[in-house]
């Protein structure tokens, strides 16, 4: 269970992770919603606002805000196909990426690129399909950070199911070989697409495989905030002191399918609602309002500040025009 009582955080980073929590929540709830128009009454994965396929975060908000309260713009961030959690707390441009998403001209990518290839160089973030190949592309960051004499730090997040991928490993060898400022953050959500991690992982925890390469590994048990806080932190300054790399695995809870749409016929159907009795976002809530240094009305701004941002995101995106068909030959390579 989520620890009710830890050593003391900040109120100041408390309340940055609540609101982040808050916006990122809100942003996939509307997600789900707008990725369905069209969609209904017989699924069709091409049609509507959002054509092609749609992987939402609800329930793994922890995993990402738990880490980039201890980044800067100078860090970088790789995510997987799973990405809005990390690129909202690394603090991408939502209006853009919300544009991107909905395949828009005023879209990061130019809306060439949808969900699973947001990209923000401006604070160092990237996300991909591939499953495990970001994993190399924070390596070459955190080298890039040791040659240039810099305390930047380089943050792959994956699923446990990549884990199991040959690119962890390799990367991961060279990391330590190298001694660099990388992190690698495995969200474990239980299933590798409908695959029980059981089912698939030899280890019971992936920081387990840390010393495998001489390295730092942690564990954060039942998807708390605060938990992966501090097990973040001390990755952070590790990775910042010249350390070498870190291994987090979290715990965390997958409250919607794989993809919008998943019939999820491989999760008992009381998995869920079980998991919603744990969320950490009311836990982290609860917290702060228990504090004597933040009130009710406090609670409700942030909350109010968090879904505006998200529905002028969402506004933006929706106002924006299509790019011009003649666009899809522009930004292409050419040899």
């Amino acid at each position: 269970m989520f620890e009710e009582k830890q050593p003391a955080v900040s109120m100041e980073k408390m309340e940055w992770m609540y609101e982040q929590m808050v916006k990122i929540r809100y942003y996939e709830d509307q997600m789900a919603e707008a990725y369905m128009e069209g969609k209904t009454p017989v699924f069709n994965i091409g049609a509507g606002t959002v054509p092609g396929e749609m992987h939402l975060a609800t329930g793994q908000e922890p995993a990402a805000v738990g880490i980039c309260v201890h980044l800067t713009k100078d860090d970088t961030v790789t995510a997987p196909h799973r990405p809005h959690h990390h690129a909202i707390a690394k603090g991408v441009d939502l209006k853009k990426m919300t544009a991107e998403i909905f395949g828009k001209e005023t879209g990061l990518g130019k809306g060439k690129g949808g969900h699973m290839h947001l990209f923000d160089p401006e604070v160092k973030f990237s996300c991909g399909g591939i499953v495990g190949a970001g994993i190399p592309h924070a390596v070459g960051a955190a080298m890039t950070s040791k040659m240039k004499g810099k305390d930047w730090v380089a943050v792959a997040f994956i699923g446990e199911g990549a884990a199991n991928a040959g690119a962890f490993h390799e990367s991961l060898n060279l990391a330590a070989v190298w001694n660099l400022p990388l992190i690698v953050v495995v969200e474990d959500n239980s299933y590798g697409i409908s695959v029980a991690k059981k089912a698939s992982t030899s280890v019971e925890s992936n920081d387990l495989r840390a010393s495998a390469y001489g390295i730092a590994g942690a564990y954060v048990k039942d998807n708390d905030p605060i938990a992966m806080y501090k097990a973040a932190e001390e990755a952070v300054a590790r990775a910042r002191n010249g350390q070498g790399p870190t291994i987090i695995e979290i715990e965390t809870y997958r409250y919607l399918g794989h993809f919008q749409g998943d019939p999820e016929l491989y999760r008992d159907q009381t998995e869920v609602p079980g998991l919603r009795q744990l969320d950490p976002l009311n836990k982290l809530r609860k917290m702060l309002a228990e504090s004597e240094n933040i009130s009710e009305a406090d609670l409700e701004t942030m909350e109010k500040r968090a879904k505006q941002e998200v529905d002028e995101a969402y506004q933006f995106a929706r106002d924006s025009s299509y790019p011009d068909p003649e666009s899809a030959l522009k930004d292409v390579f050419h040899p």
